[in-house]
């Protein structure tokens, strides 16, 4: 029986981590658990790049388009709803490959965050929601760079939840939320963990990746997708994704439909090199580089160390 071990693939987006970890769930018997904050919404199948049948090949995938648009999912939610699977794919004794980009998906799994009952104040809500409305994210994220860089380095300007929700914590509790998630991760590790980076040393190798997937999302719908979800409030919870938002002013004629392209592409380039910040501050990744290597032969190499012979036998 694999014991308590999981095996994370992570990396910024359209570096490959899909193809990657469904060979090696192929490779040791195992089942996939998402770590992507937008795949669990239904409704943005293309905008998320959620995998489809064909890119599953058959391969048991968790927490993937299950969760309502409209509504919100925690980082709490997701921790809860992740450990449950995990428990469930290793009492079946297989492989937990949890594959994702979302970086504090990936962190609070890894280092067992125990999540505090989370004060709310609707009228200060209230309040910081009309400031962003009328600042901007970019303008809100300076502001929350001065008391806490680290949040403000992870986040979007398009993510308004968690910039509201970062100035919100500070200002009821006196405490940043880098600062409370590092009281938070004092708990021993649930798991036993192997995580996995994918990436590219020439970042113009990863950057051509994702004009090419904007491209591909385009010629599959994008747009008629993004046409759905236009009239929903932006604090939705599916609302934050990057994907749908650039394109509403080309479906309100605003712009051409090029224009929205390339702003897609630039905001996507934009989160690329957000996760990438996050992760190289993890020193336990192993970094996998894929416009130099065959990455799966040396996954497969830090994977069969990391299970051990014995284990390796029983598959």
């Amino acid at each position: 029986m694999i014991n308590k071990k999981v095996v994370y693939v992570t990396g910024p987006t359209a570096s490959g981590k899909t193809e990657l970890g469904v060979r090696i769930a192929e490779k040791y018997g195992g089942e996939i658990v998402s770590a992507d904050s937008m795949q669990i919404y239904k409704g943005i199948h293309i905008a998320s790049a959620a995998p489809d049948d064909n890119e599953k090949r058959g391969i048991p995938h968790h927490l993937i388009e299950f969760f309502p648009l409209s509504q919100q999912f925690s980082v709490a939610d997701y921790v809860a709803a992740a450990r449950q699977c995990i428990d469930e794919i290793l009492s079946r004794k297989k492989l937990p490959v949890v594959v994702g980009g979302t970086g504090l998906y990936i962190s609070a799994l890894t280092d067992n965050i125990e999540f505090a009952d989370e004060q709310t104040d609707l009228k200060l809500r209230g309040e910081l929601d009309d400031e962003f409305e009328r600042v901007g994210g970019e303008e809100m994220l300076s502001h929350l760079s001065a008391f806490d860089p680290e949040t403000a380095a992870r986040l979007h300007p398009n993510n308004r939840r968690r910039i509201i929700r970062a100035f919100e914590v500070y200002r009821l509790t006196g405490k940043t939320v880098t600062e409370q998630n590092k009281l938070s991760r004092q708990n021993e590790p649930r798991y036993d963990n192997l995580i996995l980076g994918v990436t590219s040393r020439d970042r113009e190798w990863l950057y051509n990746r994702i004009n090419l997937r904007v491209d591909k999302m385009l010629e599959n719908g994008l747009a008629e997708e993004a046409k759905e979800t236009i009239s929903l409030p932006l604090n939705s919870g599916g609302m934050q994704a990057i994907g749908h938002k650039e394109l509403y002013g080309y479906l309100k004629g605003e712009c051409t439909i090029a224009e929205a392209a390339q702003r897609l592409k630039q905001s996507t380039r934009r989160y690329a090199k957000r996760q990438l910040t996050w992760f190289r501050r993890d020193t336990r990744i192993k970094w996998l580089y894929a416009d130099e290597e065959p990455i799966f032969e040396r996954a497969q190499s830090l994977i069969d160390e990391f299970l051990g012979e014995d284990e390796r036998n029983e598959e």
